[in-house]
């Protein structure tokens, strides 16, 4: 047996690749016109690994990175794409992070905010998405604002609009497009976190885990996953040597 085959045989011992596609982070992920075609460098890089290893690829769509997180401990899925966060290693294994997204605030135009600092302050309260990276990073960093966390990213700035609460926390491109479509809202020009997305595998497939290390070393080398993110217009985000 080679390698390739007992990765393969240890990742996915049906030959199925069974994907969790996280649509809470538009940045890396897209719904194509049915579950299973969809856009974005996590389908690249899935089709990538599928290929490399013989593989056919079964998608499985989630909401938010902690429905991802939580169908791991029900067998739900091989392979997929999350934000490291120590929190998470208990039942994941993380590759290198292949791309760096910054973690900031939206908030009203009229606010006095100018820079993410200023939104720890007692009595201010900042919509999350449960789960979320930046949710896990502000929970443990916070020392005066209150959290209020909803189901999914999408669902948190509904909630600070809805609430009249004093931010939302988020992924830059996404509540850069927001703001642009809305009057009365921006981003703060600075981050209070950058979120390092990787690869994902259960914790239990060591030999799994090393042959992804190394194949999203030689994606970025070879500067695949900086075209698959331009191939899905997002090519302003920053993928890390």
């Amino acid at each position: 047996m080679t390698q390739k085959q007992a990765v393969a045989a240890e990742l996915a011992p049906s030959g199925v690749l069974r994907v969790a596609m996280n649509y809470g982070n538009p940045v890396l992920a897209q719904r194509g016109a049915n579950e299973q075609s969809p856009k974005g460098v996590s389908a690249d890089l899935a089709h990538s690994v599928a290929q490399e290893l013989g593989l056919s690829v079964q998608f499985r769509g989630y909401d938010a990175a902690q429905a991802v997180v939580e169908a791991v401990y029900r067998d739900e899925w091989d392979l997929a794409f999350l934000a490291i966060d120590p929190k998470r290693a208990e039942k994941i294994r993380f590759s290198e992070a292949y791309v760096h997204i910054e973690g900031t605030y939206l908030v009203r135009e009229e606010s006095a905010f100018q820079t993410v600092d200023q939104l720890d302050r007692p009595g201010l309260c900042i919509a999350v998405g449960k789960g979320a990276a930046y949710d896990l990073f502000l929970s443990r960093h916070l020392k005066h604002a209150d959290l209020v966390r909803a189901t999914t990213s999408a669902d948190a700035i509904d909630l600070f609009v809805e609430e009249e609460l004093d931010a939302a926390a988020g992924v830059r491109q996404p509540l850069e497009r927001y703001a642009s479509s809305r009057s009365g809202l921006r981003v703060l020009p600075d981050s209070f976190t950058v979120i390092r997305q990787a690869m994902a595998v259960p914790s239990e497939h060591t030999l799994a885990h090393a042959w992804v290390e190394a194949f999203i070393a030689r994606q970025k080398k070879e500067g695949m996953v900086a075209q698959f993110l331009a191939d899905s217009g997002q090519a302003s985000v920053t993928v890390p040597e």
